[in-house]
């Protein structure tokens, strides 16, 4: 264990402790001597106490040393201050091996500090202390002198206890706590006081509602877009007390933050009932997509347990019947080639007869025929007072219809002829097959039925069409060549008066160059071409395509009218009399049976009994389901399985129903085809064709094609009929009650008693009393829909628009693009014609395209179909290289 270290020494007396007492004597006496002269001329009143700075105390503890009296009462004190010498001596020796090594103190050093006893200070003494503090500060100098710099030279030892004795007044072990702290009862502040002080500087606005005049600029009336008919989305969800804080804090800013309607402005609700984005799969911990587990947050299914009527109020069973009339296959893995064809030729008979129904040619061209007459009628009573301007207006009209009448016209007589040719060559096909294969596996057999015309009044019809066709497009073509004329006739003047300020330049510039100059140096600026006359149309042109397109077009005059009439009278040959491939198809065929699975919201309620597939590829079940529902229908779905032997069963597709109208009854429903398709893969090794493998009818082996299993299932649904002739049918009056409400989360629609999914007047109605919003982007589709089945007879309609809103997106016209000097060499280019197919770069602006560009090209147009004999050896030769050329 370590001593403690012993009381330094006060009575060391060699010369070096002497010299450097006197020299720290001199200068304390220099310092004293200097503050009292400080403090002679401040004021002298007394000061509050307070703590003070070191220099504050400094001046004090001088201006007190001087008292002499207090001085020897210092004196005499001083004997009773050994602790507190060793205590300041400890310190200081501390601090002065600081100033030498900024390292934490040594083991004796920080031993020293916890265990010496310090006594406690006297009353006398606290009173006294800053009178001593001068002679405390000499021996102390001249004790830390000697014990810390023995080894070092005197000058050292000198500046190092001048330093200590400046710093020593932090150390002052006169002062203690009670000499610096106040001590005072706490100060309390009543809380109504602190509120009323808060209230000075703080502003905290009110949960009340606040008035819609105060929030209205200019006593302004509130304007709701809503009840106007514009769509302004739905808001962020916001408690009122919220709101009514934010309105009363920004009314004591400014009130632009409100709308015409009072309420705070707001962008609709940007937050989606679904995600958009697809999961993430994770790859690091090398899990197959297929069997990592992906969270989903539970999701209550009310539609699963949304009953027809509340458990106290039933009325009776709801029953739906379900017809399955059969199957028929339009393609299965066991067709053979004969039946491939066959099916063409059955889908082709059906498109034949379903455009013999509408009959579109027919009503076209009585169209066009009365569009003629109005433009004739309209030009010969012309004086018969009506007025000339409105006249003219209606001919421009109807030549505009009649042109457009007449292009559907054409396209519906090619797509008839069309037709009939395909149906031809496939049925020349199909006996083609037959003859090659030496027997026949379909009934299939197609007549054509030829109905005679009077020769002398279609030659006649046939040749007034003809002229009437070329009399129209000689007519446009006359005004096309006028509208060229005009541009034409602009062009040459601007060329003419170019070529006139050419010249001038050129005269000019003769007279200011030197003679040994050429004028072909000088530059005349972008040269311009001069522009080509627009050719007459020629009638011969015009009546030789007319009679091209209607060879291609039409049945010629004279010539019987052709009609196709498929029949099932064909005999089919034995299977004993086929080849070996043949017979193990047929029986392939004999061991594949058919079922359906009927599902009600997804689940299994009933299913068909197993038939086997016929050799014509029909199954017939002719089974009607009647299911007695509680739960709203809300999907009705048919599987179709295919069984082979006693074991395998392969589920070929799933077929989806529409619910029926609440008017669809049983016994008045009719009977629908729904067409299904399945992706599977069969290869078979007989005369089968498979599914998903590809085949040809060709010897090599070219024209390959591959087709899929598919087919139609031949079925109606619809609501039954009780004993009385009730329809077993959900109550519409319920909609007064709380079904809506259970209604309207399944199915908005749904809620009028489901007539108006497909009757449009009765839905556009709905729509009307409703007061759908138009702007909503959640009604877009259904006002689209209402719109078109409105706008005339009502109907749905047979097509769908793929961009609806494609022409409000285009933004330039038709017609300005062809004008454009850089799309067109975009075009050209892109298409490879010879002048531009190794054009690199094209300019970014229009100004920088010249027209000499096209003069080549142009040029080469309008001389194509001139065949110019007089550099070849004779005209064939002409004709041939004028051929390579277009090739």
């Amino acid at each position: 264990v370590l001593d403690l270290p012993p009381v330094p020494s006060t009575s060391r007396t060699d010369f070096a402790e002497f010299s450097v007492r006197e020299r720290m004597r001199e200068k304390l006496k220099a310092a004293r001597s200097k503050a009292e002269i400080t403090l002679l001329q401040e004021d002298p009143s007394p000061r509050p106490r307070r703590l003070k700075s070191v220099r504050e105390r400094k001046t004090v503890r001088l201006d007190k040393a001087s008292d002499n009296d207090k001085f020897r009462e210092m004196q005499e004190d001083e004997s009773h201050l050994p602790s507190k010498i060793k205590f300041r001596d400890s310190v200081k020796k501390l601090k002065q091996k600081s100033t030498f090594q900024n390292d934490f103190p040594s083991a004796e050093e920080a031993y020293n500090f916890f265990t010496f006893n310090f006594d406690p200070e006297p009353e006398s003494i606290k009173a006294g202390a800053r009178k001593r503090n001068e002679l405390n500060e000499e021996e102390e100098a001249e004790e830390e002198c000697v014990e810390t710099h023995e080894d070092e030279q005197e000058e050292d030892e000198m500046d190092e206890d001048v330093r200590l004795v400046k710093d020593d007044d932090l150390f002052v072990i006169g002062q203690t706590a009670e000499d610096f702290l106040v001590k005072k009862p706490a100060d309390c502040e009543s809380y109504s006081e602190q509120l009323k002080k808060e209230k000075e500087f703080l502003f905290t606005p009110s949960m009340q509602a606040v008035p819609t005049s105060e929030k209205m600029p200019g006593n302004m009336q509130p304007r709701y877009l809503e009840d106007e008919g514009l769509y302004t989305g739905e808001r962020p969800f916001v408690s009122q007390s919220n709101q009514n804080i934010v309105e009363n804090r920004i009314l004591r800013q400014e009130k632009k933050w409100f709308g015409d309607d009072g309420k705070i402005l707001a962008l609709p609700n940007p937050i989606k009932q679904s995600s958009t984005r697809p999961p993430i799969f994770s790859w690091e911990e090398g899990i197959a997509p297929e069997l990592e587990t992906v969270y989903r947050k539970a999701i209550k299914m009310t539609a699963a347990n949304q009953y027809l009527v509340g458990p106290g109020d039933f009325q009776g069973p709801f029953q739906l019947d379900i017809d399955i009339s059969g199957l028929i296959f339009t393609h299965h893995p066991c067709f053979s080639r004969e039946h491939v064809l066959a099916a063409k030729l059955a889908q082709l008979y059906d498109q034949y007869l379903a455009r013999k129904q509408k009959n579109l040619t027919k009503l076209l061209t009585d169209k066009l025929h009365a569009l003629r007459n109005a433009v004739q009628c309209s030009i010969d009573g012309g004086g018969a007072g009506i007025p000339s301007p409105v006249a003219q207006q209606s001919i421009l009209e109807y030549k505009v219809e009649i042109r457009q009448t007449r292009r559907l016209r054409d396209a519906e007589q090619e797509k008839d002829r069309m037709l009939l040719k395909t149906i031809i060559k496939v049925w020349k096909q199909i006996k083609s097959l037959r003859d090659f294969q030496k027997f026949t596996n379909t009934p299939m057999k197609l007549y054509l039925r030829k109905e005679e015309v009077d020769r002398r009044l279609d030659e006649k019809a046939y040749e007034a069409e003809i002229q009437a066709e070329i009399n129209e497009l000689l007519e446009e073509c006359m005004e096309e060549y006028e509208k060229k004329m005009e541009e034409y006739k602009t062009e040459l003047q601007e060329w003419k008066s170019w070529k006139k300020t050419q010249k001038s330049k050129k005269k000019k510039k003769k007279k200011d160059i030197h003679e040994e100059e050429s004028i072909e140096d000088y530059d005349l600026g972008e040269e311009l071409v001069k522009p080509i006359p627009p050719e007459m149309a020629n009638r011969l042109e015009i009546e030789q395509q007319v009679r091209e397109k209607a060879v291609n077009c039409r049945r010629k005059p004279g010539e019987p009218a052709l009609i196709p009439e498929l029949v099932l009278s064909a005999s089919i040959t034995p299977t004993e009399l086929c080849p070996r491939a043949e017979v193990l198809r047929r029986e392939d065929v004999k061991k594949r049976s058919a079922f359906i699975k009927v599902l009600f919201n997804s689940k299994e309620v009933s299913r068909t009994v197993t038939r086997p597939i016929s050799s014509d590829f029909r199954v017939h079940f002719g089974q009607i389901f009647n299911l007695q529902i509680f739960n709203w229908p809300e999907s009705l779905k048919l599987q179709l399985y295919e069984t082979m032997g006693m074991s395998s069963t392969t589920l070929l597709a799933e077929v989806f129903i529409p619910v029926p109208e609440t008017t669809i009854l049983t016994g008045s429903a009719p009977m629908e085809e729904i067409e299904f398709s399945s992706n599977q893969r069969v290869m078979l090794d007989h005369e089968g064709v498979g599914s998903g493998v590809s085949f040809s009818f060709e010897a090599d082996g070219s024209n390959k094609m591959t087709l899929m299993t598919s087919g139609k299932v031949s079925n109606s649904v619809s609501w039954a009929v009780g004993e009385k002739g009730i329809p077993l049918i959900p109550p519409i009056s319920q909609q007064n009650t709380s079904i809506p409400s259970a209604l309207k989360n399944i199915d908005a629609i749904a809620s009028i008693g489901t007539s108006g999914l497909t009757d449009m007047k009765k839905l556009a109605k709905w729509a009307a009393e409703a007061k759908l919003d138009p702007n909503d982007p959640n009604n877009a589709a259904l006002m689209q829909l209402i719109m078109v089945a409105t706008s005339g007879e009502a109907h749905v309609p047979d097509f769908f628009r793929l961009e609806q809103l494609q022409q409000e997106f285009n933004f330039v016209s038709d017609k300005e693009f062809n004008r454009s000097k850089r799309f067109r060499l975009l075009q050209l280019r892109n298409g490879e014609v010879a002048e531009f197919r190794n054009y690199k770069q094209v300019p970014l602006h229009e100004r920088e395209i010249s027209e000499k560009i096209f003069q080549d090209y142009e040029k080469r147009l309008q001389e194509r179909d001139v065949i110019d004999s007089k550099n070849y050896l004779n005209a064939h030769r002409a004709v041939v290289a004028n051929y390579l050329q277009k090739v």
